[in-house]
C-alpha cells in the first residue's frame, strides 16, 4: 500500500501519542499490540481490495466505507459503529459549502476511516497524536475528530454572519440591484449548509444515546457539548437564512420603489405634454382653413397658450396631489 493510499498508520500508546507504522507493521498487527488507526484515500489503488477482502470488515461496513456519496449518520454492528460525518470544504479554490465526507469504522482495537477529499479534522488529530495530547482509545478518538469537525466549522459560519451583515448595511444604504446576485449566492450557500449539518446532529444525538461498551459517561459528556455548539451553528444558519430573505425582500421592495418612482415622473411628463402633443399635432396638418396662417403673431400667441395649459395643468395636479 503506498503512502498516497495510506495517509495515516498509527497505533495508539494509550497516552495520547502514537507511533508510525508501515504497512508490513499493519499487516502483522494483533489487537494486544494496542489500538490501530488506518486512514484512507478511496481514489487511490489497492484500496477498495483491502477494504473488501483483507480487513475483516463485514461486506455491508466495507460497502458503507467504500461507498460515493454518504449522507451523516451512525449505526451500531456488534461491538462494532460505522460513523459518517461531513466537514468544511477547506481545500484550495472550493466552496466551503461542497462539503467532505468522512467514513468512521471503530470498535475498541481497531479504527478505520477512509476519505475521497482532503480534510483537515483528519489532519488536526494526527497533529495530536504526534504531539502527545491525542485519543487515548476509541472513544477518545471518535470524540476529538467530531470536535475537529465541528470546530472548523466556525470561522466559515462566522465569516457567513458577517456577509449578511454587510449586505443589510448595503441594502439600507443603497438599493443596488446587484446585490441581489450576492444575497442569493449567501442564501444558497445557507441552505447548502444546513442541508449536511441538521442530519450530522441527528447522527451525533445516536451516537450519544447508543449503547456502547467502550464509549463511558465522560465522553458522551463531551459528545453532548459537541452536538450543542452543532446545533448553535445550525440555530445560526436558520437566522441568516432567514435575514437574508427579508434583506431581499428588502431590496426588491426598494428596486420597485425607485423604478415606480422614475414611473411615475414619466406618466406626470407624459401627461403634461400629452395635450400639448395635441394641439401641435391638430395645427400641422396641411389642409386650409387654420386659424393664424396669415398672422405673423398667430405662433407666439400660441406658444403662449401652451405655457398657460401646462401651468394649468400643473396645477390641478398638485391640487389632486398627484405630485
Amino acid at each position: 500500500m503506498n503512502s498516497e493510499a495510506l495517509i495515516h498508520a498509527i497505533l495508539l500508546d494509550g497516552a495520547g501519542g502514537g507511533r508510525r507504522l508501515t504497512w508490513q507493521e499493519v499487516l502483522d498487527w494483533k489487537a494486544p499490540l494496542g489500538i490501530l488507526w488506518l486512514h484512507f484515500v478511496l481514489t487511490e489503488p489497492g484500496v477498495e481490495d483491502w477494504v473488501r477482502n483483507h480487513s475483516d470488515l463485514s461486506p455491508m461496513v466495507a460497502d458503507a466505507l467504500m461507498a460515493q456519496e454518504t449522507r451523516p449518520r451512525t449505526l451500531v454492528f456488534g461491538k462494532g459503529l460505522l460513523l459518517s460525518l461531513r466537514g468544511i470544504n477547506l481545500n484550495p479554490e472550493a466552496d466551503p459549502e461542497d462539503m467532505v465526507s468522512i467514513r468512521i469504522w471503530a470498535d475498541s482495537t481497531r479504527i478505520i476511516t477512509t476519505q475521497r477529499r482532503d480534510l483537515q479534522s483528519v489532519q488536526d488529530v494526527a497533529d495530536q497524536i504526534e504531539q502527545h495530547r491525542g485519543p487515548c482509545n476509541t472513544a477518545e478518538f471518535l470524540v476529538n475528530i467530531t470536535n475537529q469537525i465541528v470546530w472548523r466549522m466556525g470561522d466559515t459560519l462566522e465569516g457567513v454572519e458577517e456577509r449578511i451583515d454587510f449586505l443589510e448595511d448595503q441594502v439600507l444604504a443603497q438599493a443596488a440591484a446587484s446585490l441581489r446576485l450576492d444575497l442569493a449566492n449567501l442564501r444558497r450557500q445557507t441552505i447548502s449548509l444546513r442541508r449536511y449539518l441538521s442530519p450530522q446532529k441527528e447522527a451525533l444525538n445516536r451516537l450519544i444515546v447508543e449503547q456502547i461498551s467502550w464509549l463511558d459517561e465522560t465522553q458522551r459528556l463531551r459528545l453532548r457539548e459537541i452536538s450543542d455548539r452543532l446545533i448553535r451553528y445550525i440555530e445560526n444558519l436558520d437566522e441568516v437564512r432567514d435575514r437574508a430573505a427579508v434583506t431581499q425582500e428588502e431590496l426588491m421592495s426598494r428596486v420597485s420603489e425607485q423604478l415606480n418612482s422614475r414611473m411615475y415622473v414619466l406618466s406626470v411628463v407624459a401627461a403634461i405634454f400629452l395635450p400639448l402633443g395635441f394641439f401641435t399635432g391638430l395645427l400641422g396638418i396641411n389642409v386650409g382653413g387654420l386659424p393664424g396662417v396669415e398672422n405673423p403673431n398667430a405662433f407666439g400667441t400660441f406658444a403662449v397658450i401652451l405655457v398657460v395649459i401646462v401651468i394649468l395643468q400643473t396645477t390641478l395636479f398638485k391640487i389632486k396631489k398627484w405630485f
